[in-house]
């Protein structure tokens, strides 16, 4: 049947295009934005797994920032550490120097003192943004430092924050405050050091006197004209004890700065593949898109004339009653 107030033909031919029309708007937002799920309308599952790990990239971020800090405070640390060492090993052969007989041993004295002064300018000049490692000038004795190092989430959405400990105590150099803190401040007694101790009576020396509130009881390492040879040897012994001790805490400080540039590289890739991950959820295939695109867009043109013809036949309606 034939009729000129409802046009069938035409009604389809319109439902059509509008099909039609909405997936070229839903394929252009596709192409304009890059992405295939860009609203929780698109994919509510998709969206919220995406949501939630860009999210967690960002505190990732976070934490590779945190880790760049970390990684600056052991650097200062260990490089004022190593210094440290070389002065140290230093004083030990200058020491050792003194015990050849006949030499001046004021002299060398000298020298020691001004060994011991680069010490303390190396310990003190050792801070990174207000910390300081090497050298403590506050009442309360510097503990174990944390370095933020990771940011995990569990099976359960349960988040938490790892981080990275380094015993700070143990580099400690000068304590101004207790001297026994300092590893250059405290005393060692030579005598449990020395293999053949020339008696059994306690000797104890300290490499710097930094005029702690707390001090050791003890003598500072330094020569006269008439120090004996044993207690040259006997200042041997701890200074050589003393460059050990150095010599160990340098070691755990390289290994948490290893232990840093490993975590540091591992949050980079991290990122990365989250990102990846990311992508193939929400992102949109670009070829897969462009093609669709132009498939629609013939689409669009056959629909329009498809309207236009069923428009038409109410003309060859009229034509009837000529």
């Amino acid at each position: 049947m034939t009729s000129i107030l409802t046009n069938s033909a035409a009604m389809a031919a319109l439902s059509t295009l509008r099909s039609i029309n909405s997936g070229m708007e839903m394929t252009q937002g596709r192409v304009s934005s890059g992405l295939r799920v860009e609203t929780a309308a698109d994919n509510a599952a998709y969206w919220s797994i995406a949501t939630t790990m860009k999210s967690d990239n960002k505190a990732l971020s976070t934490v590779q920032d945190a880790l760049g800090l970390g990684a600056a405070k052991t650097d200062t640390a260990y490089t004022g550490l190593n210094s440290a060492i070389e002065v140290i090993s230093e004083i030990k052969a200058k020491l050792v120097a003194s015990r050849e007989p006949g030499v001046d041993k004021l002299k060398i004295n000298k020298e020691l003192t001004e060994l011991k002064n680069q010490l303390s300018s190396t310990a003190q000049s050792a801070s990174f943004s207000g910390e300081n490692w090497l050298y403590n000038d506050s009442a309360t004795a510097i503990g174990t430092k944390e370095m933020v190092g990771s940011f995990t989430r569990d099976s359960s959405g349960n988040v938490a924050v790892g981080v990275l400990k380094f015993d700070a105590a143990t580099s400690v150099l000068i304590d101004t405050k207790t001297a026994a803190n300092g590893l250059l401040t405290k005393t060692f007694d030579a005598t449990l050091l020395q293999k053949s101790p020339p008696s059994s009576a306690a000797q104890n020396f300290y490499l710097i006197d930094a005029d702690s509130t707390v001090s050791n009881v003890g003598s500072e390492i330094k020569l006269a004209a008439d120090t004996s040879d044993a207690d040259v040897e006997a200042m041997i012994s701890v200074v050589d004890k003393i460059l050990g001790d150095a010599t160990d805490a340098a070691a755990t400080l390289g290994a948490t700065n290893k232990r840093i540039s490993m975590q540091d590289d591992f949050m980079a890739d991290l990122m990365d593949v989250i990102d990846k991950g990311v992508g193939r959820l929400v992102d949109a295939d670009m070829n897969e898109e462009s093609t669709r695109l132009k498939a629609l867009q013939t689409q669009q043109q056959l629909g329009i004339q498809a309207l236009s013809i069923a428009n038409s036949n109410s003309e060859t309606i009229l034509s009837l009653f000529r």
